[in-house]
């Protein structure tokens, strides 16, 4: 069964408009029609009326929390990169194949990397092919990542 917890307070305000609308029409039949002119009674209600249709739209209307984004330039002061020199013979890389690999990590395309190197595409290719290989991942991405973590490059690098 669902929880009426959400409508508590919708509820209270019914209530109360429907306890002030019978003493409304009690003063009605008892005093204001026979000792007050009708336009006197109208106008305390439009009157009372407005000052409850206030009251109720400043509890309903609450005010939300406004979210402020504050940026901020934090410097991150640069250390000098330092190849790990036996993870890279472990896995037994090449000089030419870390190249590529520090070419493919800057964004180049295959083919701009092979026109940078002065090599044929499909050479890029090969050492690509072999240095996932060595890298044990399936795409570019994953081995930049994995170079970046076993410090073959640079963290800083694209």
């Amino acid at each position: 069964m669902k929880s009426l917890k959400p409508y508590q307070e919708f509820l209270r305000y019914i209530a109360v408009m429907a306890v002030l609308l019978l003493l409304l029409w009690w003063m009605e039949f008892r005093f204001l029609i026979v000792q007050s002119n009708y336009e006197i009674y109208l106008a305390f209600l439009a009157v009372f009326f407005l000052l409850f249709g206030i009251w109720v739209a400043t509890k309903i209307n609450v005010q939300k929390a406004k979210t402020i984004i504050i940026e901020k330039e934090i410097l991150i002061p640069e250390t000098a990169f330092i190849l790990n020199e036996t993870e890279r013979q472990q896995r037994n890389i090449s000089q030419r194949e870390l190249e590529v690999l520090t070419l493919m990590a800057q964004g180049m395309s295959n083919q701009e990397i092979a026109d940078k190197l002065f090599v044929s595409l499909n050479t890029i290719k090969t050492h690509s092919t072999k240095l996932f290989e060595k890298l044990e991942v399936k795409r570019r991405t994953q081995a930049i990542e994995t170079a970046k973590k076993l410090q073959l490059l640079p963290p800083t690098l694209a």
